[in-house]
């Protein structure tokens, strides 16, 4: 198998994303190391899931008077002193100005086929009610590099799932969410390999 390659996991929430990311690696089914969880609110129900793993795991709340940069910078700082190559938005729901450095090493998934239904207040299940509401028949989840936009940056991969007549947000949120431990495993490897030969990034 590959070298580990080492990442930061970013989250805000339950931590899905976090415990299939973990437990792939566990199965030797992906070549990565978690180095560091990151979480932007405390009491957040995946730093439990990190303990469980036994992941090194970090609140960084952003100063009441801070701005994005002041937050970015701290978050930054703590993905360095890890040793990390890769940080991965995992549920992670704040706006994140990227730095310079990292521009082509920051992954974002988003439940929708992007460009749709996404940008500034689509996340969870606004997205899938705004699906249905649309009444598109064909939905999924995208990995993208991140940038200075919401759900902007260059997409890596996607997965894509039907909308059925009987769906509604929990049924659709759940098949969704079955291509995203797919997609997000998929996409760190890609992320890699093309980091391996040279040809990584956006």
């Amino acid at each position: 198998m590959s070298e580990a390659l080492p990442i930061a996991v970013l989250i805000s929430g339950g931590g899905r994303s976090l415990e299939n990311l973990a437990r792939r690696i566990e199965a030797g089914e992906l070549a990565a190391s978690i180095r560091l969880v990151l979480c932007d609110r405390p009491g957040a129900g995946g730093l439990e899931r990190a303990r469980k793993h036994g992941l090194p795991a970090e609140v960084i709340s952003p100063a009441p008077s801070g701005t994005p940069q002041d937050f970015s910078a701290q978050v930054f700082a703590a993905v360095e002193a890890a040793g990390c190559e890769l940080v991965v938005l995992a549920g992670f729901l704040r706006f994140l100005p990227i730095p310079e450095a990292w521009a082509g090493r920051v992954l974002n998934i988003h439940p929708s086929l992007l460009p749709a239904f996404g940008g500034k207040g689509y996340y969870g299940d606004r997205v899938h009610a705004a699906v249905l509401e649309r009444g598109v028949q064909f939905t999924g989840c995208t990995v993208h590099y991140v940038d200075n936009v919401y759900d902007n940056g260059p997409i890596l991969l996607q997965r894509c799932v039907e909308v059925r007549a009987d769906d509604d947000v929990e049924s659709l949120a759940a098949r969704v969410f079955e291509e995203e431990k797919v997609a997000l495993p998929a996409a760190i490897e890609l992320h890699a390999e093309r980091a391996r030969d040279g040809t990584g990034g956006p």
